[in-house]
């Protein structure tokens, strides 16, 4: 191999292994903002739009058990849950590939179950899946904190 071509591919490793670190961060970026538009709209109620954003074969793991997407919206819908505010203190993402991504908060979550409101501390952890170029918010799992922030 001659010195041109150890250089040029050299080049070439470099350049792709920075457009995948870009493509990565925009990822990130994407990933960040759809899951604070998540917590907006089930602030807000807006099952429609959750409705949309949930994968058909999503699942909800809470306190008080696991569920679908269906039953998730109609909660929602319903204000069985309001997720009234969540208070994200730490965002961490990873990338696994193009279509899938991992996203934790640390959040503190004022919510109304049933009627009455309750704060508690989670981590979350959502897994997101790109499906015919939109993501879809595939798990969603509330990890009860033994500490308070």
């Amino acid at each position: 191999m001659n010195l041109k071509a150890t250089i040029f591919g050299l080049l070439v490793f470099f350049i792709s292994g920075q457009f995948a670190l870009a493509q990565s961060t925009e990822i990130e970026k994407e990933i960040t903002e759809l899951s604070k538009k998540k917590w907006q709209w089930m602030a807000d109620k807006n099952a429609d739009s959750l409705a949309v954003l949930f994968h058909d074969k999503a699942k909800f793991v809470h306190m008080g058990g696991t569920w679908g997407k269906d039953r998730e919206v109609d909660i929602i819908r319903s204000g069985g849950i309001h997720y009234k505010n969540a208070d994200v203190h730490e965002v961490m993402v990873e990338v696994l590939n193009e279509n899938t991504v991992i996203l934790w908060n640390r959040i503190t979550l004022l919510a109304v179950v049933g009627s009455n409101e309750v704060t508690n501390p989670f981590m979350v952890t959502e897994v997101y899946v790109k499906e015919d170029g939109n993501w879809k918010l595939a798990d969603l799992t509330f990890s009860k904190l033994m500490t308070r922030d």
